[in-house]
């Protein structure tokens, strides 16, 4: 007797519903609606005779047997996305700017699982400062943009919106009477000028502790306990503690990672749609 095959598009979904933890980003990445993915995932499941994941109220989890079939899903789409490839004409160009705030440090995993989804579109991006990305955006120079909210503009779609909290090294004390040492980033940043302008309004006295050119550096000097930098948790080094209820700083607000595109083919379209979900993700987790 012949075993039926596999619907690819099937395995897919459960791949990307597994990856990111949610149906609804899982729907998101693929341009689809929750109960085209639910659907999906029903007809593997009944394929396959076993359920593969498990629904709670919060999240979305693998069974036992969703967690033994993910490997073998993924090299069934990968050997798919190959077999494709080499008939396929010459990669299209997706030309992406993502700000370093809004990076992190799960971008290498993000950018693998994009270039996994499809081989065929070839991905450029530039890092930097959500101001100097929208600039080359506005020029043209970028296809694409994730980038934080900047004052002045209203355009963008929301991605995530992201907390913040006032960040230091485990154990680090400020000095009695002594302005507040802050880590920050280069002039103009959004980031910056949000955290100085609260510090400013709630009369707390600051100085420059370090200037980074990148939220890399920033947390560098956070970890070497040269003051505080008000950080996204996902940013952190490992063991840094939100000390901003205790000094008594200026709460931060939730801040929105923003997707500008201007991006016509389908497949750089869907790899793009692919990657914004997966930093909504990574932003809202």
């Amino acid at each position: 007797m012949t075993e039926r095959p596999l619907d690819i598009d099937a395995v897919r979904a459960f791949v990307r519903i597994a990856e990111l933890g949610s149906f609804t980003r899982a729907a998101e990445a693929a341009g689809a609606t929750q109960s085209a993915m639910s659907l999906k995932l029903k007809r593997l499941e009944g394929r396959l005779g076993r359920r593969l994941l498990e629904r709670t109220p919060r999240s979305v989890e693998l069974s036992p047997g969703g967690a033994a079939f993910l490997p073998h899903a993924r090299a069934l789409l990968t050997a798919h996305d190959r077999a494709c490839a080499g008939l396929a004409k010459a990669p299209e160009r997706l030309v992406l700017g993502i700000s370093d705030h809004v990076a992190g440090p799960d971008l290498p995993a993000l950018i693998a699982r994009m270039a996994a989804q499809d081989p065929q579109v070839l991905i450029e991006i530039r890092i930097g400062s959500s101001g100097d990305l929208l600039q080359a955006y506005d020029r043209r120079e970028l296809d694409a943009a994730i980038v934080r909210f900047h004052a002045g503009r209203s355009d963008g779609d929301l991605i995530a919106e992201e907390r913040f909290g006032w960040f230091a090294a485990p154990g680090w004390r400020p000095h009695a009477g002594a302005p507040l040492p802050v880590a920050v980033m280069p002039e103009p940043c959004g980031v910056r000028a949000l955290a100085c302008r609260l510090l400013d309004e709630a009369g707390v006295p600051w100085r420059e502790a370090f200037v980074g050119g990148g939220v890399a550096a920033v947390s560098a000097a956070v970890t070497a306990g040269l003051g505080v930098s008000a950080l996204a948790p996902r940013m952190l080094p490992l063991g840094a503690v939100d000390v901003g209820a205790k000094l008594g700083l200026p709460e931060l607000p939730r801040l929105p990672v923003l997707l500008h595109a201007r991006v016509s083919q389908d497949r750089p379209r869907a790899a793009l749609r692919a990657l914004a979900a997966a930093f909504g993700s990574a932003a809202r987790d």
